[in-house]
């Protein structure tokens, strides 16, 4: 069971998500969480507090979540990395939409606030470092350059996908076609 804390991050997470970085105040994260008015500000004084823990919270629920959904999976090819990839954008746009909505305002919100740059470049580096060593087991001669290239388009398309959500959102196809150009086999 999530403690407090937990609770009050998690709805700040979703408060973020699902009403932009703007709506992210105690009160509105106290709404959410169903605690009563001061909780979040009993736990975070400020703000600029409340958002740096929630860019934890959110790295570490979406690590939790990349762990649960790809344990066991070794990709050892293109097409095999292809298809973790497109299961991930499928629960990024749907089980995981506020999650992934939220990591975007911050990512935005991080273009106006350079600590947050700092803070999301270190949860950046474990996931980087995570998905070139599938990159070696898939057969990338390049997993520097195939990296970026990869999760650059990847998050174009859940983008996307977020903003202007297809009935039948399919992007195996784009997936498939990067990988194999650029790994092959």
């Amino acid at each position: 069971m999530a403690g407090r804390r937990e609770v009050v991050l998690d709805a700040g997470i979703e408060v973020v998500g699902l009403q932009g970085i703007r709506a992210l105040t105690h009160r509105a994260v106290d709404a959410v969480a169903g605690l009563p008015a001061g909780s979040t500000s009993n736990l975070f004084r400020t703000s600029g507090a409340l958002l740096d823990a929630i860019v934890v919270r959110f790295a570490e629920r979406e690590r939790a979540n990349a762990e649960a959904m790809f344990a066991g999976a070794t990709p050892r090819t293109a097409g095999d990395l292809a298809g973790v990839l497109v299961a991930f954008a499928h629960d990024a746009t749907g089980p995981n939409r506020a999650l992934t909505l939220a990591r975007y305002a911050i990512l935005v919100e991080a273009g106006i606030r350079p600590a947050l740059r700092d803070q999301l470049g270190a949860t950046g580096a474990n996931v980087n470092a995570w998905f070139r060593a599938w990159l070696l087991l898939a057969g990338s001669a390049d997993p520097e350059r195939d990296g970026p290239i990869i999760m650059n388009h990847w998050t174009g398309i859940v983008l996307h996908e977020l903003a202007r959500p297809a009935p039948k959102f399919d992007p195996a196809s784009q997936i498939h076609t990067l990988l194999t150009s650029l790994i092959g086999r």
